[in-house]
């Protein structure tokens, strides 16, 4: 049997970044073995090691910030008498965003904690300014919370798992030094033994014990990876809750980023307007003008000045022609009558044959509508160009009770580019991806090389809330 390899699907989720992922359904198996095969692979896996040194890394950084919160805030304390110490102790407390980079930097290297930075330090002007946003910076504080956990956990409880995994370590390899170093105890008696340890008056002091100890010292070591995952699993957590951005602080940067789309996409459409107007309708009002002009002076010559106003009748009539399409395009009168009316006769001027399918339980807004009607009409337009298809297909349904889900899929030659290899201002992709972000929407692009391309909006009924 032969296994399919897993294609590409391109998703452009709402901050606007391009992600690619794999298709579940065709991931290669992961072999799984036992719980035994886990133990005992358990001590030898990159994993571990990486664990460990983290602990080792938390250790000596732990210890670094119970002195930097010691000296830090209780310098900015004693400081504070003479107010020298406000800002001092308002420059300790964003401190803690480098130490969160710090520790974000190492969990995502040695602990697998891929996490989303806070947004940056906005600081409003002047002094006064200045330690308002410091002492009321919430990822600042949460980075000290942090750094509080880490005196106890990386350092108390460090201290503790570094010490038993180095007995641990030990007790392995214990027959070697017991027969390089001989060592030698003294009981109660005065009766020396060739012991490496005791336990009351049990000496490990021949190879049968030292083989034992060494052995109960290797069965350890394979329990050891699971204890130092338990600890690397609460450095995770700690990691994860107080120094990640909070669903807050993600929805204030996805409100920017629809706000800077939403303000790109009006810049873009206004810039249209305006050049179609200079170089389309105005120069024909110009024209017609001018012919006018010239039918004046020729009437009041006495001579025929017919031509001159057909002229000027052709050139109105062109210019109206521009107006409406204009018009159109920024509001299609179609739509007036709803988004399934204007999709058909969208579709029905395309070149390319089209199934249309609408079926949605309530009209969305007309902002939604809007969307929508030119995300379709640029997708149509592009498969004309670029796609090489004879059939399109084009399906607007719900997707929940709140929004719907616009869908456009054409049997061409697929290898659509890339959204964020475009300029997410006017058109392409990344223009689409750019409009359904100012309404809180998503765009998802699945064109594998030889087709078939299917590209997905997912839109709000009502815009963004």
């Amino acid at each position: 049997m032969t296994e399919t390899p897993a294609e590409q699907t391109l998703v452009v989720d709402i901050a606007g970044e391009p992600t690619v992922a794999l298709d579940a359904t065709q991931e290669t198996p992961q072999r799984r073995t036992g719980p035994l095969g886990a133990i005992l692979r358990a001590p030898f896996e990159a994993r571990t090691w990486k664990e460990l040194a983290y602990l080792v890394l938390s250790f000596v950084l732990g210890c670094a910030a119970v002195c930097y919160l010691f000296f830090g805030f209780g310098g900015g304390l004693y400081a504070s008498i003479v107010l020298i110490g406000i800002p001092l102790l308002a420059g300790v407390l964003l401190g803690g965003r480098a130490w969160g980079r710090i520790y974000r930097f190492l969990g995502r290297g040695l602990l697998g904690a891929h996490v989303e930075s806070p947004p940056d330090f906005t600081r409003s002007s002047g002094l006064f300014g200045f330690l308002k946003s410091a002492f009321t910076d919430r990822p600042s504080w949460r980075a000290v919370l942090f750094l509080l956990a880490q005196s106890v956990l990386g350092v108390a409880v460090g201290w503790v798992v570094l010490v038993t995994i180095a007995m641990v370590g030990f007790t392995a390899i214990s027959p070697v030094p017991w027969a390089l170093l001989d060592p030698v105890q003294v009981d109660d008696n005065g009766v020396e033994h060739h012991s490496l340890a005791q336990f009351g008056t049990f000496y490990i002091d021949t190879w049968p014990r030292a083989l034992a100890m060494a052995g109960i010292g290797i069965l350890l070591c394979f329990a050891l990876p699971w204890l130092i995952r338990a600890i690397c699993w609460v450095h995770r957590m700690l990691i994860v809750h107080l120094l990640a951005a909070t669903p807050r602080d993600r929805q204030l940067a996805q409100l920017r980023a629809s706000r800077r789309a939403a303000v790109d996409d009006a810049t873009a459409t206004l810039s249209r307007v305006e050049r179609d107007l200079h170089d389309g309708t105005q120069a024909r009002l110009v024209t017609i003008a001018m012919a006018l002009g010239r039918a004046e002076e020729r009437l009041a010559a006495g001579g025929d000045a017919r031509d001159l106003i057909a002229e000027a009748r052709a050139n109105s009539k062109e210019a109206l022609t521009e107006l409406r399409e204009l018009v159109r395009g920024i509001h299609p009168p179609a739509l007036e009558l709803g988004l399934g009316p204007a999709l058909e006769t969208l579709t029905a001027r395309c070149a390319v044959p089209v199934d249309l399918r609408v079926q949605i339980l309530r009209r969305p807004s007309p902002a939604i509508e809007a969307i929508a009607y030119f995300s379709v009409a640029e997708l149509l337009t592009n498969v004309v160009k670029h796609a090489h298809a004879n059939r399109v297909a084009v399906s607007v349904l719900p997707d929940s009770l709140r929004s719907i889900a616009v869908t456009v899929r054409d049997n061409g030659i697929g290898g659509a580019p890339r959204p964020g290899t475009q300029t997410v201002t006017g058109s392409g992709l990344a223009g689409l991806a750019a409009r359904a972000l100012a309404v809180d929407g998503t765009l998802t692009v699945d064109s594998p090389a030889g087709g078939p391309t299917v590209v997905t909006m997912i839109l709000p009924n009502e815009g963004p809330q």
